[in-house]
């Protein structure tokens, strides 16, 4: 996102940037940002807009005059926060959500002015990226759950990795499953109008009797659960081909995690999924570990509760929580 925001300048725009925490002293200091300075293109992630969402915020529409387009990125934006936005922020604003690499320095998938708006949906893949969404079998498919893979260079992207003797790390990062073929990493579906909807890591993605959820399906339900704050679920994979789902949520202040709550939890999965999105056990932690750059560490908890070793699961200074990670090594 760095390199995008300077990127804006060839553009001949301002860049304005806000040094604090986006919801100090609460949420709203963002968006009277955003209404003082007169902003025309606002960037947040995912979490805040749907920290906002679930906090009940309702915006003037008038205070947004100079308001033309809404970015989201960081993780799968919801639904649910598309229609927040255009029902509580502003009617007629352009939302993007959109998704790339540190990798890559770029973006892959994002939004284009001339096509339409699907809550839920990204608008269109990117120019100058050749994405599609490959089965097992390393075929297209569209309108169902697929790999996100790039068939053709990139410009920015990497060719090599640092002391990487004989490329080894670098090709099984990136081209060990589809060989010749980037694979970044994600379940994604490219529907039949051509838009992009994104689950989640491929290598985080649940698996319940063989069918593949989206931790994004089950983060969308959960979410809408307001004595849930946040919550991080993994599939963890066990000897003859069982399999143990745990869901971990922090509560919001003044609520303790009860059978009440755990039953409301696994009923908005149920119901607004199906059965395979119910956790095995729903357990209260006192954080998610995050990324620097606000991405849930699926995978890391993953490996930790596996018996992967906590300094091999995850690297600590590309953390903005590291001392979360302690919990689901006492778990595990």
């Amino acid at each position: 996102m760095w390199n995008f925001s300077v990127a804006s300048m060839l553009a001949g725009a301002t860049l304005m940037l806000y040094d604090g925490s986006a919801g100090h002293p609460g949420l709203e200091v963002m968006w009277n940002y955003a209404a003082e300075e007169g902003i025309h293109h606002f960037g947040g992630g995912a979490a805040f807009f749907i920290a906002c969402m679930k906090a009940g915020m309702h915006c003037r529409d008038s205070i947004f005059p100079a308001l033309r387009t809404i970015g989201s990125t960081g993780s799968p934006l919801p639904p649910e926060a598309f229609e927040w936005i255009y029902g509580h922020v502003k009617k007629d604003v352009w939302l993007i959500s959109f998704s790339g690499g540190t990798d890559i320095c770029s973006g892959f998938v994002g939004g284009c002015p001339h096509l339409p708006v699907y809550a839920g949906e990204i608008q269109c893949r990117l120019l100058g990226c050749y994405l599609e969404s490959f089965n097992e079998a390393g075929m297209p498919v569209r309108g169902e759950l697929g790999e996100m893979v790039i068939l053709e260079p990139m410009p920015s992207m990497p060719v090599y990795f640092w002391n990487d003797p004989g490329n080894e790390r670098y090709q099984n990062s990136y081209f060990g499953y589809y060989p010749g073929v980037w694979r970044h990493g994600d379940w994604i579906e490219i529907t039949e109008r051509e838009t992009v909807i994104i689950y989640g890591r491929s290598d985080a993605t649940l698996n319940r009797d063989g069918v593949r959820i989206g931790t994004s399906e089950v983060y969308s339900a959960v979410d809408s659960v307001p004595e849930v704050q946040d919550s991080l679920v993994v599939c963890v994979e066990r000897e003859g081909g069982q399999y143990y789902m745990p869901l971990f949520v922090v509560m919001n202040p003044g609520f303790e995690l009860n059978d009440e709550i755990r039953g409301k939890i696994k009923k908005q999965l149920r119901e607004q999924y199906s059965p395979r999105h119910v956790p095995d056990e729903i357990i209260a932690v006192p954080g998610i570990p995050y990324t620097i750059s606000g991405k849930k560490m699926e995978t890391p908890v993953k490996k930790i509760l596996m018996g992967t070793p906590v300094e091999l699961a995850a690297s600590k200074d590309t953390m903005k929580n590291p001392e979360t990670l302690e919990y689901f090594r006492r778990e595990a």
